[in-house]
């Protein structure tokens, strides 16, 4: 089995930024294979990256639902189930040292139930395949309380320089007691933190969520310039700010 990262947080905190900086950084040391996946139903590891999204698996969804509706049946006179099997294992994206799975979303509205499952059948399907798993979760406790994500060794949460962040962290890492998940590793990253340091309110957050800072991420004036402009993140110079906090804090994992 690979071994998985999950990388999750309260929405806008820069969380798939850092999953892009880390899965970059593993590559770069020759941690391979690595399947990155993107687990938010609004993709854009993809752009972290800079690679292209040829279709997800929200879409096939789709494009099976609608094969299905139309009466036509299948190519090659397959059946829904084969079908779908050969079209999931199309969905994987062959990147720059690493696969990319990205569960993207379904049309109109609804639950996402049951791409969430198609997601965690790919995940138990691939797993044997890589040395590491890297996960970008959606937003909030989705994937950790429908158990789509599971067998993880290291969670990473991720938290801006806010007291909210860092409370939403700490809703999270007490889900993972309530759920009696079995993570050996959970581990607290704050993000574009002014001048490199915390001030003591929320140092005192942090102990009382009873989190584990592993590490902190300084604000990071090159990220805004390579977002504004349309570069992936991937590409900032190896003594950028943020890919150095990034580099320190896998130092400190053995990743």
């Amino acid at each position: 089995m690979g071994y998985k990262i999950a990388v999750a947080g309260k929405g806008g905190t820069g969380k798939t930024s850092l999953t892009g900086l880390i899965i970059n950084h593993m590559v770069k040391k020759g941690e391979r294979p690595i399947l990155a996946v993107d687990a938010d139903a609004n993709a854009n590891l993809n752009e972290v990256l800079g690679e292209e999204v040829e279709v997800t698996i929200g879409e096939i969804r789709e494009e099976i639902n609608q094969a299905e509706a139309s009466g036509n049946g299948f190519p090659g006179g397959m059946v829904k189930a084969d079908y779908m099997k050969y079209r999931l294992n199309t969905a994987v994206i062959e990147g720059s040292g690493y696969d990319m799975l990205v569960m993207g979303r379904t049309q109109g509205t609804g639950c996402y139930c049951y791409v969430n499952g198609l997601l965690k059948t790919q995940l138990e399907t691939f797993s044997k395949n890589y040395k590491y798993i890297v996960i970008d979760n959606e937003a909030g406790m989705e994937h950790l309380s429908r158990g789509t994500v599971r067998d993880i060794g290291t969670l990473l949460l991720v938290s801006d320089c806010s007291r909210r962040g860092i409370q939403a962290a700490g809703r999270i890492r007490r889900l993972v007691d309530e759920l009696k998940l079995n993570v050996p590793q959970i581990y607290l990253i704050v993000n574009r933190v002014p001048n490199g340091k915390l001030n003591v309110g929320l140092i005192e957050e942090i102990e009382k969520q009873k989190l584990d800072l592993i590490g902190i991420v300084p604000v990071d004036s090159m990220i805004y310039e390579y977002d504004a402009n349309g570069k992936p993140l991937a590409n900032l110079p190896e003594d950028s700010v943020a890919k150095l906090a990034i580099s320190e804090i896998l130092l400190k994992l053995n990743l």
